[in-house]
């Protein structure tokens, strides 16, 4: 693996695993103290979080990982048989499908809906306990595809390196 690549390599371990680690703290921490809150509260503050999250430190590290996969997944198929392409080829479609897609298609949407609810009419714990717990569910799935495609790309680097 040229030194290029090999940095691209260690760069899109870290990025995703920054961004699974932000998905386990949802999962771990956040979601479970939004329970916690009456629906007016806990629609609110997600609220607040999804305007934050769409900023410069979470973005360049969720599309950064994309990108990165993108080209090393290419890269994987363009070397198959030589050690860690296979590793590249399978981090690359974790971190692709598993989160950065799960989030577009699934996440995004709910985020959405949550974003246009009125926290304080009744109608909106209904959607708020259909949403938040396919909203969870789902992140587990970036959690884990995030995370796994992190360990992937980190021994592809090591095997290849």
């Amino acid at each position: 693996m040229t030194d290029a690549f090999l940095i691209a390599t260690v760069a899109a371990s870290v990025a995703s695993g920054c961004v699974g680690g932000a998905f386990y703290a949802f999962s771990a921490i956040v979601m479970p103290g939004l329970a916690r809150l009456s629906t007016t509260q806990a629609v609110t503050t997600m609220q607040a979080i999804n305007v934050a999250a769409v900023r410069v430190p979470f973005m360049l590290a969720f599309v950064g990982a994309a990108v990165l996969s993108v080209v090393l997944g290419i890269r994987g198929f363009a070397t198959l048989g030589e050690p860690g392409a296979l590793l590249l080829i399978v981090a690359s479609a974790l971190y692709l499908v598993g989160s950065f897609v799960v989030t577009i298609a699934a996440n995004v949407p709910i985020n959405d809906a949550v974003g246009r609810a009125d926290a304080s009419v009744p109608e909106t714990a209904d959607l708020w306990a259909r949403l938040s717990a396919r909203w969870t569910r789902l992140n587990h799935v970036r959690t884990v595809a995030a995370l796994a495609a992190a360990a992937l790309f980190a021994v592809s680097a090591v095997v290849a390196g």
